[in-house]
């Protein structure tokens, strides 16, 4: 089964209509049949924080997206622990020439350590860590 991490920037152009890039996600929901997603605590936290902004209709659909991806067989969503906190903030810390925000610091470990080369994603870091980005 292909596997794919799943960041910040697909989950929110899916779920809104006006999003630049939501009929590009949705045509590529369209393809992920059979494909393992995995996603993280952190990223969805990013998620819940941007429509968190955007009124009780959008807070209501982030909240949903959420519950809904805890119950789907297809979705791994990684917690995060104090462990990958530390290592992330290495990264952080280390990368220091780079913008990469901390979630995007523990996505990159999440994906070394899960081998994944590919992201539902259309931030370009993903692309300065060596991963396809899908979005």
């Amino acid at each position: 089964m292909k596997t794919i991490f799943v960041d910040t920037s697909y989950w929110i152009a899916s779920l809104h209509e006006k999003d630049d890039l939501h009929d590009r996600a949705i045509a590529i929901e369209k393809k992920l049949t059979g494909t393992q997603l995995i996603t993280s605590e952190l990223v969805l936290n990013e998620v819940l924080n941007d429509f968190s902004k955007s009124g009780r209709y959008f807070r209501k659909i982030a909240a949903n997206l959420v519950y809904t991806l805890r119950r789907r067989n297809n979705v791994k969503i990684v917690p995060l622990t104090s462990a990958q906190f530390s290592a992330a903030l290495y990264i952080y810390e280390t990368f220091i020439d780079k913008e990469w925000s901390l979630t995007d610091c523990a996505s990159y470990l999440i994906m070394k350590e899960m081998k994944i080369t590919e992201a539902l994603s259309h931030d370009h870091h993903f692309k300065q860590m060596g991963v396809n980005a899908l979005l």
